[in-house]
């Protein structure tokens, strides 16, 4: 077919473009021209993976606007149940799958299991959509109208945009271009949303609020398109999670290979060679500690000092090698680190997993999907996902790992699972077995050119 022109439209998050890059490459080298729009502030993110780089919005940092803003976002993240900063009852939530833990205390109401939305009533679900549709806007608007006025003028054939921004489809939508959508992880998102309309159009007319319709559709009224549901799924999806890790959706998906890419890396040459000892890593996002600028991450939602002691103590006489990510602020404050153990600021995930016997983390989807893709055992310490309670039941039915959310979390139940796990790999070389399967980026781009043909109205 004729090149396309191809915008990706991401977060303001580096992570969250380093998950869509390896698809942004597979289009290029497929003849298609490839454009990155994204906030001023992750331009040279962009530009430094070899990309073309569209800046929209304001100067001003997400983070610096998230934090101006975090009172306002998490009172109403509170108030609606997507996160929880008390302990207790999550009301309406319901568990995770069989094997690991599942909601209570600290939990998002995102704990879905499987089928799990069929739990939550009517008042609940609109909690959950008003706090999420605040979430929404505050990493959207602000870029819609250079976005819009963008796309008028460079004229997109496909827009691709990853979970968190909807301002690609406001803009599609704007241009008729077909569009799709990243998730960043296993699709909950358009499963609650399909049951949330399902539900919605049971109630009596004067009960049917809808906040992300509501939102969506104002914009469209702005310029010139009616609200529809792909507005928040997506027309079709590209999907990066393995099959057997998907959960059943409407919404026609792609399923593509997961390629690891951290941005660009040397690899240091203490990661060289064969470790001494099976190498574990244990790394929890910048996002977990308190370099966290945006403030919306809970305190409940991390794992504390004392907690990070723990495990490290009982960690301290197996025969590992333990690599841990951890800024130097937080290494000061540790009251003493075993020998078995070695700590740095930072390493690219994409260098030191092939390596590792294990991998410790936050539930960041770039270190669970590099870990899947290499056949590495993992443990995941998290609330930071809607998606953990499901990540962590198909890991643990996988045999390839488990999941024990932060306030659960004991240096002995870690040790323990740790030592299990190291002693039979067998599950996680399963899964990737079952991701080398799937079609590369390269092999999928075929199909993306088929449903932007079938999408697009222009």
């Amino acid at each position: 077919m004729p090149a396309m022109r191809v915008l990706f439209v991401t977060f303001p998050w580096h992570t969250h473009f380093q998950f869509c890059a390896p698809m942004a490459w597979a289009l290029r080298t497929a003849g298609h021209e490839v454009h990155f729009a994204g906030s001023p502030d992750l331009i040279d993110v962009i530009t430094g993976a070899g990309h073309t780089a569209v800046p929209v919005g304001p100067d001003e940092p997400f983070t610096e606007r998230a934090y101006r803003a975090r009172e306002n976002v998490q009172g109403k993240l509170k108030e609606s149940g997507v996160i929880n900063d008390t302990s207790g009852d999550t009301s309406g939530g319901s568990g995770g799958g069989s094997g690991s833990d599942s909601g209570s205390g600290n939990a998002p109401v995102l704990d879905l299991g499987e089928n799990g939305e069929e739990n939550l009533p009517w008042s609940y679900l609109k909690l959950i959509a008003a706090g999420s549709t605040e979430v929404a806007k505050l990493a959207n608007d602000a870029m819609i109208d250079d976005l819009v006025a963008y796309c008028r003028w460079w004229k997109p054939d496909l827009v691709v945009w990853e979970w968190l921004t909807y301002a690609g489809a406001v803009a599609a939508a704007a241009v008729g271009a077909a569009h799709a959508r990243m998730p960043i992880g296993i699709e909950v998102e358009a499963r609650i949303r399909r049951h949330f309309v399902k539900v919605r159009d049971q109630q009596p007319p004067a009960d049917r609020e809808d906040p992300m319709r509501d939102w969506l559709g104002g914009w469209g009224d702005k310029y010139g398109f009616e609200f529809s549901e792909d507005l928040v799924t997506g027309q079709f999806t590209i999907d990066q999670v393995p099959d057997s890790m998907r959960l059943a959706c409407e919404v026609p998906h792609v399923p593509v290979r997961y390629v690891p890419y951290n941005g660009p890396a040397v690899v240091p040459e203490w990661i060289r060679g064969e470790p001494r000892a099976p190498r574990v890593l244990a790394t929890f996002g910048t996002s977990m500690w308190d370099t966290d600028k945006s403030g919306l991450v809970l305190d409940s939602q991390r794992v504390s000092k004392d907690q990070l002691q723990d495990m490290l103590d009982s960690l301290a006489d197996l025969d590992i090698e333990l690599v841990m990510t951890l800024p130097v602020s937080m290494q000061k404050q540790l009251e003493h680190i075993p020998d078995n153990a070695r700590f740095v600021e930072f390493v690219p995930m994409h260098t030191i997993v092939p390596s590792c016997a294990a991998v410790i983390h936050h539930g960041g989807l770039p270190t669970f999907l590099s870990s899947l893709a290499h056949g590495i055992p993992q443990i995941m310490l998290t609330w930071m996902a809607p998606d953990a309670s499901v990540r962590g039941a198909r890991l643990h039915k996988a045999g390839a790992g488990e999941w024990i959310p932060p306030e659960r979390m004991t240096g002995r139940r870690i040790r323990d699972t740790l030592v299990r796990l190291l002693d039979d790999p067998s599950g996680a070389q399963r899964l990737r077995d079952e991701v080398r399967a799937q079609l590369s980026p390269n092999d999928a781009a075929p199909e993306l050119e088929r449903l932007a043909a079938r999408f697009g109205s222009r």
